[in-house]
């Protein structure tokens, strides 16, 4: 299982990182347009090959797609990362030509790929994937609502004060500060709803404190996360390439589900070896249809300025 992720940042790295500590992977390669950049972070990687227990391979590349060749699953982080005070939309004009070429050279190599989104706007660069690429839907994968739901999920236990693996929750929706869905009517304590604990006040809080998750670290750092967006993408790589049938909110395009179409927008999907096997359809409430319906304008209005 050959795994290839676009941008040697540190997401990509970070990325990278936890595939190989998590050892399913034969190969990864980094690739990133700055000379030395990927060879450097994939040296470092493999330096912690011994110590760390993995026997991964990762291997760096500047900007050379044909080391990408045969790669079963395509992970694109490559564009410019936020800064305080952005939103993920100011970043479209740079980040859809660069998104728009690196898909095109990545499937030139690997035409049997399974690519997954990572870039901003995420989920108006999973639609411009699947516009110029013409790859069957299950093939294109926009990472934002597995990280969304991580960001929920902490925020719901530290409101607790329980510990996360007793929590449970999910995040639809657009993956932007505006138009994300945290379904706190769903989220559960050891299957107890989160409700029982939390005030309605309380959860509100929750909710756009996670709406908000990537701008409070942008803010802090001066730059975008990295180490719970590779932490994401990782479970999704994983999925995937064992096949595990695990069911995380990705971005997909949607044709007529949740009474939507032609965009992409977070929803529960059941990834396996195929990439997005199934959508899952959850019945929301008048309420949480809304907000569903008010993110997909907000996506729609980002689609609207891409030139393809």
């Amino acid at each position: 299982m050959k795994v290839t992720i676009v941008g040697a940042g540190a997401v990509g790295a970070s990325c990278a990182e936890y595939i190989a500590m998590k050892n399913f992977a034969s190969e990864v390669v980094l690739l990133d347009i700055k000379e030395g950049v990927a060879e450097g972070k994939a040296m470092d990687l493999m330096q912690c090959a011994s110590l760390n227990g993995f026997d991964t391979r990762i291997v760096g590349s500047t900007n050379d797609y044909s080391k990408t060749a045969g790669s079963a699953i395509v992970v694109i982080t490559s564009g410019i990362p936020r800064k305080p005070g952005m939103t993920r939309e100011e970043l479209i004009g740079i980040n859809a030509g660069i998104v728009k070429s690196v898909s095109s050279s990545l499937l030139e190599h690997s035409p049997d790929a399974i690519v997954i989104v990572v870039s901003n706007p995420m989920d108006t660069m999973t639609y411009l994937v699947h516009k110029t690429t013409g790859l069957p839907k299950n093939r294109i994968i926009g990472m934002g609502g597995a990280l969304d739901s991580a960001r929920f999920k902490y925020r719901l236990a530290e409101a607790m004060e329980a510990p996360i693996s007793d929590i449970d929750g999910m995040v639809i929706g657009g993956h932007s500060d505006t138009g994300m869905v945290p379904l706190t009517r769903h989220a559960t304590r050891n299957s107890v709803k989160v409700s029982e604990f939390l005030s309605e006040e309380r959860l509100q809080e929750v909710a756009e404190a996670t709406k908000v998750g990537g701008a409070t670290l942008t803010k802090l750092l001066g730059t975008s996360a990295w180490y719970a967006p590779g932490a994401a993408v990782s479970a999704l790589v994983q999925a995937i390439a064992c096949d595990q049938k695990k069911m995380f909110p990705c971005s997909a395009l949607l044709e007529g589900e949740y009474g939507l179409s032609d965009l992409c927008i977070g929803v529960p999907v059941i990834l396996g070896r195929n990439g997005i096997e199934a959508i899952v359809e959850l019945e929301l409430s008048g309420a949480e249809a809304a907000k569903m319906k008010e993110s997909a304008e907000g996506v729609s209005k980002t689609n609207g300025l891409l030139e393809v």
